[in-house]
């Protein structure tokens, strides 16, 4: 590692996170892949011994330790009582969970339970995580950009869709990719630096999104990643980071984490469009209602 971060004593987790987050670049490769595991897991942390928290990232403990000291910490156990703290306050997520586990009475109650416990738990790290402010000032570079690109493929494809589909009742500006017979290559070709580019994938990495994202960032592009890891390959050099659990017990990742992302996101970008977004919106929907877009209760039926 190039340089020493030095924690400040009040900090809370989240800011060291963020500055993990933020030095992971300049890292040597094993104290890279410890860092990326603690960001990725930090639950983990609080009550593992250096060695069992080495066993579930696969380095040497040694490694921790230099990780630890690298970021300004005495040692492991100096860094370690940061995520102990932490988890001292936990919110009461784990507890809604709890409840819907209490649901679950007949069919396949084992994986009912488990599945609102994962998918709780996404949410929450998504949130815990992603601040208000990392989301305004993506939410203004959108807003201000001459061309924001969405680039989702698979089961983000829906996603990717979705979210340009309600920012478009806000702006103008959002298109998603790929469109209709292209792949996401042909999408941002034309990007450059007055342009965002929102990129989607989560374990296993789809290569044309990765590909697409280095493309948009040779280009200059300003480029915000949702993914699930930071040691995903859109992750680094990305502008801003939006990180969005997938993992659940069924069959394919889970993107309940990266919809709330997204959904919030819009509302900021609402919050940040001009005052006549408002007025624009209200026009829309009554126009649906006059067109029979919408059913009405008068409508009767046939």
């Amino acid at each position: 590692m190039n340089r020493t971060l030095v924690p400040t004593p009040d900090a809370g987790l989240g800011t060291l996170l963020q500055d993990m987050g933020s030095a992971i670049g300049d890292m040597a490769p094993q104290v890279r892949k410890a860092t990326a595991f603690v960001l990725d897991h930090p639950d983990e942390v609080g009550f593992a011994t250096v060695r069992e928290l080495a066993g579930l990232a696969d380095v040497h403990p040694n490694t921790l330790v230099r990780m630890a000291r690298a970021l300004g910490f005495e040692g492991f156990d100096d860094f370690r009582e940061r995520f102990r703290i932490e988890m001292r306050s936990r919110s009461p997520f784990r507890d809604r969970a709890v409840s819907l586990q209490s649901m679950a009475d007949d069919g396949l109650p084992d994986l009912y339970a488990e599945i609102a416990d994962v998918t709780l738990r996404n949410v929450e790290r998504m949130f815990g995580v992603t601040s208000a402010p990392e989301l305004r000032a993506i939410a203004d570079h959108i807003v201000c950009s001459r061309r924001t690109y969405v680039i989702g493929v698979g089961a983000n494809y829906a996603l990717a869709h979705n979210f340009v589909y309600l920012a478009g009742m806000a702006v103008d500006n959002v298109v998603a990719v790929p469109g209709d017979g292209n792949v996401p290559m042909d999408g941002i070709v034309k990007a450059g630096p007055a342009d965002v580019v929102v990129a989607m994938t989560f374990a296993p990495y789809r290569t044309e999104v990765v590909d697409a994202t280095d493309a948009a960032r040779r280009q200059g592009a300003r480029v915000v990643a949702i993914t699930d890891s930071h040691g995903s390959p859109i992750a680094p050099g990305a502008d801003h980071l939006i990180l969005a659990p997938s993992a659940t017990p069924q069959f394919f990742p889970s993107t309940l984490a990266a919809a709330a992302a997204l959904e919030t996101l819009v509302s900021f970008i609402v919050a940040d469009a001009p005052p006549d977004v408002v007025a624009a919106i209200d026009l829309m929907h009554k126009r649906r209602y006059d067109l029979g877009v919408y059913w009405r209760p008068d409508r009767g039926s046939h």
